[in-house]
């Protein structure tokens, strides 16, 4: 039995409560960066890849000022990592543990907290049956499926699934003709928790054309050591 008051036969202080206290106060410090909502969103663009304050308090709707302050939690936590490119400093994940860790606080609240499947449902709709990883490099590799990249053109050239078309949501019945008749379209977006994809896939089907979204999404495929395109779409 662990003894309050050991010292053990190491060093002095080794097994010692203080000591001990003070080791949980580490890991408890990577538990507090991870209170706060605008963290987690954070950290899910950030997986999309780098991005300066003001593009994150952007598209997180928050001032730059509060962006700053998250993200030096979120750096003091060891969970992004930043560098500078002339007058901009752009921010990135520290590595894939982080998103590795994201995913799991996910998949631990949507088992485990009711609340949780509500929300994910209020936000996303009603799940739609994913395809599969393997399934769809089947059916690129046979013809009979093409992949729809629906994120901003900036996520995109940070990284995609190879051979996708870049549509951005917001334009998509617009160019919709650059997609092609007769095969499916597999949708993806930033993850599981990203309504660009079932917004996408909910307006292909109302356009009359077959459409299905990806597992998961593009971080989750890269993870997966999946191969990755860099680079813009052309047009």
């Amino acid at each position: 039995m662990e003894s309050a008051g050991a010292t053990g036969p190491g060093p002095a202080g080794v097994g010692t409560r203080a000591a001990k206290d003070a080791l949980h106060a580490v890991f408890a410090r990577v538990g507090r960066a991870l209170a706060n909502g605008h963290r987690i969103e954070m950290l899910d663009l950030l997986a999309q890849g780098e991005r300066s304050v003001d593009a994150l308090a952007s598209v997180a709707a928050i001032s730059v000022g509060l962006a700053s302050s998250h993200l030096k939690v979120l750096r003091a936590a060891g969970l992004v990592e930043s560098r500078r490119d002339g007058t901009r400093i752009l921010y990135r994940l520290s590595g894939d543990d982080a998103f590795t860790l994201l995913t799991a606080l996910r998949n631990v609240a949507t088992a485990r907290l009711a609340d949780a499947e509500l929300a994910s449902r209020a936000y996303l709709g009603e799940p739609l049956l994913p395809v599969g990883r393997e399934e769809l490099l089947e059916r690129v590799a046979t013809g009979t499926a093409v992949v729809l990249d629906l994120r901003p053109p900036e996520e995109y050239a940070a990284g995609h699934v190879p051979g996708a078309v870049s549509i951005p949501l917001p334009e998509l019945e617009a160019r919709l003709s650059e997609l092609p008749e007769g095969v499916r379209v597999v949708a993806y977006c930033r993850g599981p928790y990203c309504a660009m994809a079932p917004q996408g896939v909910a307006l292909l089907r109302r356009l009359g054309r077959e459409a299905s979204r990806m597992e998961d999404g593009f971080p989750e495929w890269a993870l997966a050591g999946l191969p990755v395109e860099v680079g813009s779409a052309g047009r």
